[in-house]
């Protein structure tokens, strides 16, 4: 089923890309944009909706609800979460107060095997 629905999502996507480049662009001018000629390039009068218009609503609006369905399908098919996988780190006890916590050797850090300081420089 999602397959089926993969291909529609793309052969829509690629219908839509071919109905907006078909259009004429309104205001296309550059003297539109600052009010030179006339003012209705840029808020016309709307006429009625051509056929490449009503093309892409309808492939718009395909485009949107397959991609909300795809969207459901796949978090629907998830039954595991991340949370749910990870392990709660036990409990340490805490110093108790005033006390610092230092490592057990000089510059060790935990979890981390001590190495000897490199011998200095012969003189």
């Amino acid at each position: 089923m999602s397959v089926l629905i993969v291909i529609l999502h793309i052969l829509v996507c690629l219908a839509l890309i071919g109905i907006v480049l078909l259009q004429a662009g309104k205001g296309a001018d550059i003297g539109a944009a600052f009010g030179a000629g006339s003012s209705q390039t840029m808020f016309g009068t709307r006429g009625a909706a051509t056929f490449l218009q009503k093309a892409t609503v309808t492939a718009a609006v395909t485009f949107m609800v397959t991609s909300l369905v795809l969207t459901f399908i796949s978090n629907r098919s998830k039954t595991s979460s991340v949370m749910k996988q990870s392990v709660p780190a036990a409990p340490s006890a805490p110093s108790p107060a005033g006390t610092p916590v230092a490592p057990a050797t000089p510059g060790a850090l935990p979890g981390l095997p001590a190495t000897p300081a490199p011998a200095a420089p012969g003189k």
